[in-house]
């Protein structure tokens, strides 16, 4: 650190909900599958964080003090009092905060230039494709989309879904994590979907899950790590 940080009451979102610790990392999150990236991240690295919940129900991620942290109104969000150069850098999308977090703990992300590519590369497979058809899979079999009469859309994003989860099968083919088996933030973006679609939207059996030979056994490993059971256990602020 070396320097004085700067003071987080610059950023409005403070106000709302106002730092205990400001020189620890703010987050501020919910318990969705990119939400609990995050935390989980923070776990695994061992970095001091702050969560503040941000409440779907009270819509407070439209509110304007979040929206002065993330115009685009979608958590995960962060605001590290200890940035490049020892500012506060304020940080949206959980893909990115991954990233940064893991090369400001020199960690989960491989020093390699050609593994460091690929690895991101998973993490970009997750954000373009998984988080988006299994939420609207998810959206259409447990969630309002159920109430949709026409089969297509819930046709489509299904069977979009079992492709996903047989690519990410024989990735995993023959090793324990997505990079071989070396544990990275492309697991903890990865990981929380497959959680999600099998425990909470109970929608794995019709995306194909009986017919996968390394998924489930993957899912367990991830979540039987100390650092993700804390992450996923953190209580909502309210």
């Amino acid at each position: 650190m070396g320097q004085q940080m700067e003071p987080l009451e610059k950023f409005p979102i403070t106000r709302k909900w106002p730092p205990g610790n400001p020189t620890a990392i703010q987050l501020y999150s919910a318990t969705t599958p990119n939400g609990v990236k995050i935390f989980i991240a923070l776990e695994e690295l061992d970095l001091p964080y702050e969560a503040h919940f941000v409440s779907f129900e009270r819509n407070e991620q439209f509110s304007p003090e979040f929206r002065s942290l993330n115009p685009n109104a979608k958590i995960p969000a962060i605001i590290d009092p200890d940035g490049p150069g020892g500012k506060p850098l304020p940080l949206f999308e959980s893909g990115a905060i991954l990233i940064y977090l893991a090369e400001k703990a020199g960690r989960l992300l491989p020093a390699d230039p050609a593994r460091r590519h690929e690895t991101i590369q998973w993490l970009m497979f997750q954000m373009g494709g998984v988080g988006p058809m299994f939420g609207q899979m998810g959206w259409f079999v447990h969630l309002a989309g159920q109430k949709i009469e026409d089969p297509r859309p819930r046709a489509r994003y299904v069977k979009e879904t079992a492709r996903l989860l047989r690519v990410i099968d024989r990735r995993l083919e023959g090793q324990e994590w997505i990079m071989d088996n070396e544990y990275s933030i492309a697991d903890i973006a990865i990981a929380p979907w497959i959680r999600v679609l099998r425990d909470i939207y109970k929608a794995a059996d019709m995306a194909g899950w009986s017919d996968l030979n390394s998924v489930p056994q993957y899912l367990e490993r991830f979540l039987s790590r100390p650092a993700v059971q804390i992450g996923l256990g953190i209580p909502e602020r309210t």
